[in-house]
């Protein structure tokens, strides 16, 4: 019978590059990196512990992109993934894939990252499944890379084990759409993990996850993603399906709480989907409503509520009721460090910022940098 993959061994790592001195900045990017943190590590998709989950963001030199990458292949057994979000980049000189830093200078490989070295920290990661994604410009020239196409020798592109999912062609851009909370591809994907696919099996491979990205990219006239694979990887299941989880008959006794968690649920897909249809008003109604709904519960999707609501509301400039949203929120996540609780300090200090309420911005972020600094000296 067909299973996920093992989370006390797995571990994710996800990159992205928002911030940049001498290139287009790209805001969603931090938006794709959080998101996809949350829904892997949410229960009802994969149920990666938050501790096995790595956020890297606007990484400003090889070392603070690749060191994680290296710490996480160390300590997986099972399955490894890696997600880069930002811009891809060609050497002026050559046709190899580089993933950029805030400092890169476009065409200039030698001021961002070679993708042969995270080829190199894959090969040495003791995973038995790898998996990366990449959402980039050109990212196409890494499948080929990794695929041992014919212009590169076996020796140099065999990653044993490898799936690579890449937002685009090897010599097409990939799209951040205006307007857009996410990248293309990556805005697809979440969508996937959040609904679903409607008739397919329980558990959700990553072949299937491709073609349905592919299908669906392609019928919004976008990019489309490539793949390699090695081993079989692409019959790995992945997530697990829940467009077939809300169509499943409960079994024994329902409990009200159960009911709640559930309308919760229902009620955060709807309003991220009016939002993305620019129904805002109806979206804040129902965040609102479960909110309430949600803390009268005390626990489960309360978070990824109010950091929804919080949002929608600093977006229709309702920021002193955003920031009383954040500052609940922060009451919940400021003793634990991880990809939640570094959002909700980002936030909140931005939004204090914008208000002018400096001091209390400062404050936050020093307890955000506190809490990074403790994760950093209680890992092995």
């Amino acid at each position: 019978m067909a299973a996920l993959p093992d989370t006390d061994h797995s571990r994710a790592v996800l990159i992205g590059t928002a911030s940049y001195r001498y290139m287009p900045q790209l805001p969603a990017v931090e938006a794709n990196v959080v998101d996809l943190a949350a829904e892997l590590c949410d229960a009802t998709v994969w149920g990666l512990p938050v501790q096995h989950c790595t956020v890297v963001t606007d990484p400003q030199n090889p070392s603070e992109m690749l060191d994680p990458v290296h710490q996480a292949g160390e300590e997986a057994t099972d399955t490894l993934v890696v997600y880069y979000s930002g811009h891809g980049m060609r050497d002026q000189d050559s046709a190899d894939l580089y993933l950029a830093l805030g400092g890169s200078r476009d065409n200039v490989g030698y001021t961002a990252v070679a993708y042969q070295h995270l080829r190199t920290a894959l090969r040495t990661a003791r995973a038995s499944r790898k998996i990366v994604v990449l959402d980039c410009c050109f990212s196409g020239r890494a499948a080929r890379t990794l695929a041992g196409a014919k212009e590169v020798l076996a020796a140099e592109a065999a990653v044993d084990g490898a799936y690579v999912l890449t937002a685009s062609p090897r010599d097409r851009l990939a799209l951040a759409p205006d307007g857009e909370r996410h990248t293309a591809f990556t805005g697809e994907l979440l969508r996937v993990l959040r609904f679903g696919v409607h008739g397919a099996p329980d558990l959700i491979d990553l072949d299937t996850l491709y073609r349905v990205l592919h299908e669906r990219l392609r019928s919004k006239n976008r990019p489309t993603p490539q793949r390699s694979e090695e081993n079989g990887v692409g019959r790995l299941a992945m997530i697990r399906n829940k467009a077939r989880a809300a169509r499943r008959a409960p079994a024994g006794p329902v409990l009200a709480a159960e009911v709640r968690s559930a309308m919760v649920s229902t009620g955060l897909n709807v309003a991220r989907m009016l939002r993305e249809n620019g129904n805002t008003r109806d979206a804040l109604n129902i965040l609102r409503l479960a909110l309430r709904e949600q803390s009268s519960q005390g626990q489960g999707g309360l978070l990824a509520v109010q950091l929804e609501l919080s949002e929608v509301l600093a977006d229709t400039g309702q920021v002193h009721e955003a920031i009383e949203v954040l500052e609940l929120a922060f009451q919940h996540v400021h003793k634990v460090y991880g990809p939640e609780a570094l959002l909700v300090c980002r936030r909140l200090a931005d939004l204090l910022q914008e208000s002018g309420n400096h001091i209390q911005a400062c404050e936050v972020l020093k307890h955000a940098l506190s809490l990074a600094d403790n994760d950093l000296r209680t890992r092995p």
